[in-house]
């Protein structure tokens, strides 16, 4: 019997003997409950919070969220710029922030680092991903909305402090980025109302899902 043979076996005894002692302590357990005891349960969370006995509706598990909690948390924005928050921010403004918070993985002038490449057009705008799977994917030549860069910046950048940019930022962000992309001034001031008028290069490119329980398109 070789080495590792040996250490398969010595493995699989030590698991098997730790699930048996599993089983024994639980069994025990049990069994020191004593004729006609009741099944310990968890205290509930608050007053009431158990349901009627045979309502199999919920686990009383949670509560339900107030307002203010579900307010957090609905902050997406919609394409045509639904759900974009009062404020504003400048290109100016823009790339003094990007170079603090996202230059270190995103490169300079979104040019690409440790992770996406941020910028950049391709000729005749063209559009080779279904035909060239290493093409860079860029908000430039890729992105259909440009209200997507103030949604996904706001929830989710910088990736080591997600949600801490204020709306001025974010909006300052976006201007930035859409700069870079060649698609704003670089005196733009970007805000609720211009940001949802960007159209993107590729906005052509996508159409909206919304089938209605099959392959049809409305």
């Amino acid at each position: 019997m070789n080495r590792n043979t040996r250490r398969a076996l010595r493995i699989r005894r030590a698991v098997t003997s730790g699930l048996a002692s599993v089983l024994f302590t639980s069994a025990c357990g049990i069994a020191n409950l004593g004729p006609g005891a009741e099944t310990p349960s968890l205290p509930a969370s608050q007053p009431g919070a158990h349901p009627p006995p045979g309502d199999p509706s919920h686990f009383a598990l949670g509560r339900t969220p107030t307002a203010q909690e579900i307010a957090a948390w609905d902050i997406d924005i919609m394409p045509d710029g639904a759900g974009l928050p009062e404020g504003s921010g400048t290109v100016t403004d823009g790339r003094a922030l990007y170079i603090q918070q996202c230059k270190q993985c995103h490169g300079l002038e979104g040019g690409g680092g440790p992770f996406d490449r941020l910028a950049g057009r391709l000729p005749d705008e063209s559009f080779p991903f279904a035909l060239d799977p290493l093409a860079k994917r860029t908000i430039g030549n890729y992105w259909p909305y440009a209200t997507t860069i103030f949604d996904y910046t706001r929830r989710s950048m910088p990736m080591n402090r997600p949600g801490s940019l204020g709306d001025d930022d974010v909006y300052a962000l976006t201007a930035y980025l859409l700069y870079l992309n060649d698609l704003v001034a670089e005196d733009a001031t970007l805000d609720r109302e211009s940001l949802p008028k960007i159209v993107m290069p590729a906005h052509h490119r996508f159409t909206p899902d919304d089938r209605r329980g099959g392959p049809e398109i409305r």
